[in-house]
């Protein structure tokens, strides 16, 4: 597995990009910076966001994702990509570009405040998602997916989000633009050399998988 990494990390920098995937850089001060933000603020401004992501932060619609209980540092990152057009999606890119950095961190502590999203869902056998996020797949240079998102899918560190709970239909949407190259805003194209390697049964399976976790 330390092979694996290692030689997942070498290959990432090689990849050559026109321009920053993101304009967000995590020196200290941006992360006390989102860390701040105004919880009570981010309430109020997250009644708008209801709609499409759920009351408290859990989606009822499949193609939107669940944000209660998302890293901050990622939910604040995704907003301001959207603002700066480095993520696409039409209603997002408009919303975005109307929140100030303050009001997204606002928002964004507001949501990881929030329990994480418990659905009722049957238990699924899983074969090929349990493989690939215990051990990952050596021959396609593929890491554990544990190893970045967690061994509950609690997510890590400030860019790398919690997938417990999230909804089928996003998750499959987003390792997919992921995939064809539609989304581009992670940092050192890690999820998409990732998701190139990916089946579309692997990605329906690990959707399943994380949807069906518990945090």
């Amino acid at each position: 597995m330390k092979y694996l990494l290692s030689l997942f990390i070498l290959l990432v920098p090689a990849v050559v990009i026109a321009e920053p995937a993101s304009n967000i850089a995590w020196t200290p001060d941006m992360l006390n910076f989102v860390k701040q933000g105004n919880v009570n603020n981010g309430k109020q401004l997250a009644e708008s966001c209801a709609g499409c992501h759920g009351e408290k932060g859990v989606s009822q619609m499949d193609a939107f994702p669940s944000l209660a209980g998302q890293l901050a540092t990622y939910t604040y990152k995704q907003l301001r990509d959207y603002a700066d057009n480095k993520r696409t999606h039409t209603l997002m890119n408009s919303v975005s570009a109307g929140l100030s950095e303050q009001e997204s961190a606002d928002l964004a502590v507001w949501f990881a405040s929030l329990p994480a999203p418990e659905y009722k869902v049957k238990q699924q056998t899983l074969d090929k998602a349990e493989v690939l996020v215990a051990r990952g797949n050596g021959k396609k240079i593929i890491p554990p997916c544990f190893t970045c998102h967690g061994g509950n899918g609690q997510g890590e560190r400030q860019d790398i989000p919690a997938l417990a709970g999230q909804q089928v239909e996003y998750f499959v949407n987003t390792l997919t633009e992921y995939k064809t190259g539609v989304r581009h805003n992670d940092v050192y194209s890690r999820m998409r050399l990732i998701s190139e390697q990916l089946s579309e049964e692997d990605i329906k399976q690990l959707a399943q998988y994380y949807y069906q976790m518990r945090r």
